[in-house]
């Protein structure tokens, strides 16, 4: 059916225009939050308007949902972002449960435990979740530990058309045997037509790790459809970036961020993540493609379409760590679709939507040579030269903290004795500088834009310090042994003291035999818990030498002993020895009372013009009452989970450690609205429409960086 437009009727022309624009209309002010992050683009961008600068400040708390399922020990989190969707709101507990409820109420309706139905558990995090439907067929995606699961929107039932029934295995469809190895999902995949893109999260330490390839299935039946190899095999390009043979036994280089997809081009945008061994990669020298890439595929088939890499050879743990957003900027007056990329380092990389071209150059700069043995760090790595870092780039003395005479010298010490900092010094021994630190910059929250072009993004800006060891130490002959299995394993976690680390939710192993019995360590090895993963590719004795190892019993004699030739546990396992070092743990550097070695701000919230590459205003993000008594300035806090940004001009964020939301004018920076939170909110807020009423609503499960963990997901409204 056709429509023209006639010059001797205006009036009727108008009607009629009226009438096309009106879809349009009603989609751009959609009232749900229908995907993750709001949008398939990624955007974190609501058309509602119904909350504007002139009344936030008369927002209050319209229902809180307790979901149950909090650890005691503070070890639990919620880190979803749910849907909602013809009002009703999906989300997850912190002990990984489904749940549907009313969106004006927060009236539970159903709630699905995959730990009731056989064969299933329940492990890791879970960010977010995908929806499809076709008529009155309408099915939430959500996956859990390492199978995707394909449940009734209105039953909370499991469809049993879908897979097998209802669940697929993602340890399948790989082309490799991954038994034994970690892999689990953590954010959702995305649905294009009726495909779901896949990605996941897999072993990143010296240990063997899973290949990080993408892959797409049938949102009605399961099926395998396609798969995009992100370590080449041979034949296909990039395979002589690699060692010959590495896609057999290298790790990594998966999609753990989260995508976002162009659906009217078809096009997915994939960021991956480093190859394993994080910070050693004497197994995998050269450019290492597709790790630490912007990979554009055709949704249809998963055919390579364009592809930036924005690290090479990482040995930096710097993966990308958000989906990417897609965004239009402007440039001499003609509208371009582009996509955003934020990083860990603290940049944005902005491309050409179809082409990968760069909107903004890309400067080579040159970068330290590795001292550690086998290494070969890449000699020069990229970045923009617009815009500026949102993070600062180097630690210098002049960027010790000054919060304190004592703090300030605490830090000097440890200083002095690191290797100087410079963006993209190798791993060492004596320590090396990672700043901004492991978890950015930008982290798994991600950024927003609006559709003026601009990007607000929030950043921590901390450092971490990275040191190496070798695994076989303290005179262990064999890499066999429980000693030198323990370092390769669970050192980059527990530490080589096995202290735990408060701040990432990893327990002290100290005394572990006043806690724990041989059998139960033996189970926990092999099945693995919440984020731990399980080790199950280590053999019998293998994991026997390392609960041993825990509980203090003497090593045996016959360590050097592997689970025999010729099966996929003894490759996996007999790989151990391959890799001579591992790392201390991941060490925030701060001071003696807990805070940053850096000077103030700590953490921040930016908004940065993407049409030119300017900063639009830049605030910190948090604040430490205490602090702040004392007559100091807010000095922002580390922070998790991203902003939303909505057409009535504000941008929403909770993220920050001292369990507070806050809105701020999107065009100013100014705050102008905080309320309090029954635990620190790390995740991303969702804005959306019930009944008239416009909800901003928030997952608060805290229990990160040593804060207490929460059971609440808190809507908040105007009166």
């Amino acid at each position: 059916m056709g429509f023209v437009l006639r010059s001797d009727r205006p009036i009727m022309n108008r009607l009629l225009l009226a009438v096309l624009l009106l879809p349009c209309a009603a989609a751009a002010a959609g009232p749900d939050w229908a995907a993750y992050l709001g949008d398939k683009s990624a955007s974190h961008f609501s058309a509602l308007k119904q909350i504007t600068p002139k009344n936030v400040a008369r927002l209050e708390v319209a229902w809180t949902y307790h979901a149950g399922g909090v650890d005691p020990n503070n070890r639990s989190q919620i880190q979803c972002n749910p849907l909602v969707i013809d009002g009703v709101l999906y989300g997850t507990t912190p002990d990984l449960q489904l749940f549907a409820m009313d969106a004006s109420t927060g009236r539970e309706r159903w709630r699905f435990n995959p730990a009731s139905e056989p064969g299933l558990a329940k492990s890791a995090v879970n960010r977010g979740l995908a929806y499809w439907a076709e008529g009155e067929d309408r099915r939430i995606l959500y996956a859990n530990d390492r199978f995707l699961h394909a449940i009734d929107a209105r039953t909370g039932r499991r469809i049993p058309s879908f897979g097998q029934a209802g669940s697929i295995d993602l340890k399948r469809d790989l082309g490799r045997d991954v038994t034994g190895l970690s892999l689990q999902v953590t954010t959702p995949g995305i649905v294009y037509g009726d495909l779901i893109v896949m990605g996941m999260r897999v072993g990143e330490g010296p240990a063997p790790a899973a290949p990080g390839h993408i892959r797409a299935y049938n949102v009605r039946t399961g099926a395998f459809v396609w798969r995009f190899h992100t370590i080449p095999q041979p034949g296909e390009p990039g395979y002589e970036t690699w060692p010959p043979n590495a896609y057999q036994h290298v790790g990594g280089a998966n999609v753990w961020a989260g995508f976002a997809l162009d659906e009217k081009r078809g096009i997915v945008f994939c960021p991956t993540g480093s190859a394993a061994f994080d910070f050693w990669g004497g197994n995998r020298i050269g450019e290492n493609l597709f790790a630490d890439c912007l990979i554009a595929l055709d949704a249809r088939n998963g055919k390579r379409l364009w592809h930036q890499q924005l690290v090479r050879h990482d040995l930096w743990d710097r993966d990308l760590p958000a989906a990417p957003d897609l965004v239009t900027v402007v440039r001499g007056g003609r509208r371009i679709d582009a996509v955003a990329q934020v990083t860990k380092s603290g940049h944005v990389f902005l491309f050409h939507r179809e082409t990968g071209e760069p909107l903004f150059p890309l400067r080579e700069i040159a970068v330290p040579a590795s001292d550690l043995q086998g290494e070969v760090a890449w000699p020069t790595q990229r970045i923009p030269v617009r815009p500026a870092p949102f993070a600062r780039q180097v630690f210098t003395y002049d960027e010790i903290t000054d919060i304190s005479p004592e703090s300030h010298r605490q830090v000097l010490e440890r200083f002095v004795k690191a290797r100087p900092h410079v963006p993209f010094q190798p791993p060492s021994r004596e320590g090396t500088i990672i700043f901004p630190g492991f978890d950015g910059g930008a982290e798994w929250g991600g950024a927003a834009v609006d559709p003026d072009g601009v990007l607000y993004v929030n950043a921590n800006e901390m450092p971490w310090i990275l040191n190496m060891v070798e695994t076989r130490r303290q005179g262990s002959e064999s890499s066999g042994s429980g000693l030198a299995i323990y370092n390769q394993i669970c050192a980059a976690c527990h530490g080589i003291e096995k202290l735990g680390n408060k701040a990432q939710n990893v327990p002290s192993l100290v005394g572990l035999g006043q806690r724990m019995k041989t059998d139960a360590v033996l189970a926990l090895l092999s099945a693995g818990k919440g984020v731990m993963p399980s080790f199950a590719f280590l053999s019998e004795k293998q994991r026997q030498r390392v609960a041993d190892y825990l509980l203090g019993a003497a090593e045996p004699k016959d360590a050097a002993e592997r689970s025999g030739p010729g099966t996929d546990a003894a490759s996996a396992a007999d790989a151990l020895g391959s890799v001579p070092y591992t790392m201390t743990g991941y060490n925030r550097w701060l001071d003696t009372n807990g805070y940053p070695a850096v000077k103030p701000p700590w953490g921040t919230l930016n908004a940065i013009d993407l049409n030119t590459g300017d900063y639009r205003w830049r605030v910190p993000l948090g604040e430490y009452s205490e602090l702040k008594a004392k007559g100091i300035p807010p000095t922002g806090t580390e922070n998790y989970g991203g902003p939303i940004v909505t057409a009535g001009g504000l941008v929403f964020i909770a993220a920050s450690r001292d369990e507070r939301i806050r809105a701020f004018d999107r065009k100013t920076g100014k705050e102008l609205w905080s309320a309090p939170l029954p635990a620190a909110g790390y995740a991303t807020p969702a804005a959306y429409m019930a009944n008239g009423r416009q909800y901003i609503v928030i997952a608060c499960g805290g229990g990160k960086i040593g804060t207490r963990s929460g059971d609440a997901y808190v809507a908040f409204a105007l009166p």
